[in-house]
């Protein structure tokens, strides 16, 4: 089994257990600590993931890093993992996790690289009509990449929408060779 699906499964096991303890949000914040943590911290999730380091020793790590900062069905939940050697699908759980939680929330996430800085307005205006176009509420990350030369290339979920003007010049390089030959 692939871990993406392993992890899924996990994820909605918690998913469906936080929803009965009503703590579906403390969880979600704790997977986004967690996640935060090991993808800043890559020795962490190395650790983690590693057959040969004891389920003690790993449990002792998660107590210390997280026992003060998680619910008690997280640390449980994470100790849970590691005692069935399953540390290296931890860190794809909480990603699963999170997801799960924007889809049952109807939250959408949304990316865009310009060419230059968005203003505040911008990605207001943006967000507002990404909103009008899905329905849900908007999780929009902003990045700037100059090669564009101008414009922006939005993605939302598996549309993308390119209106750079590098875009335009492949376009009309392509078109250029086409005729030429």
């Amino acid at each position: 089994m692939s871990e993406l699906t392993v992890a899924s499964r996990y994820a909605k096991s918690l998913i469906d257990l936080a929803s009965e303890q009503n703590i579906v949000e403390a969880i979600k914040n704790d997977m986004d600590l967690f996640f935060n943590t090991l993808k800043s911290n890559p020795e962490l999730k190395a650790v983690l993931a590693n057959p040969i380091v004891s389920h003690v020793k790993k449990i002792k790590i998660l107590d210390e890093v997280f026992s003060k900062k998680v619910n008690k069905v997280s640390i449980a939940f994470f100790k849970l993992m590691i005692n069935k050697s399953r540390g290296e699908v931890l860190y794809p759980t909480a990603i699963e996790y999170i997801n799960m939680y924007d889809i049952k929330n109807n939250i959408v996430k949304a990316s865009v690289v310009s060419a230059t800085a968005l203003s505040e307005a911008n990605k207001q205006k943006m967000v507002a009509d990404i909103q009008a176009a899905t329905g849900g509420s908007i999780k929009l990350d902003a990045k700037v990449d100059p090669s564009l030369i101008g414009g922006f290339v939005l993605t939302v979920g598996d549309r993308q929408i390119d209106t750079s003007i590098a875009n335009d010049l492949k376009k009309l390089k392509k078109e250029f060779s086409l005729s030429v030959n």
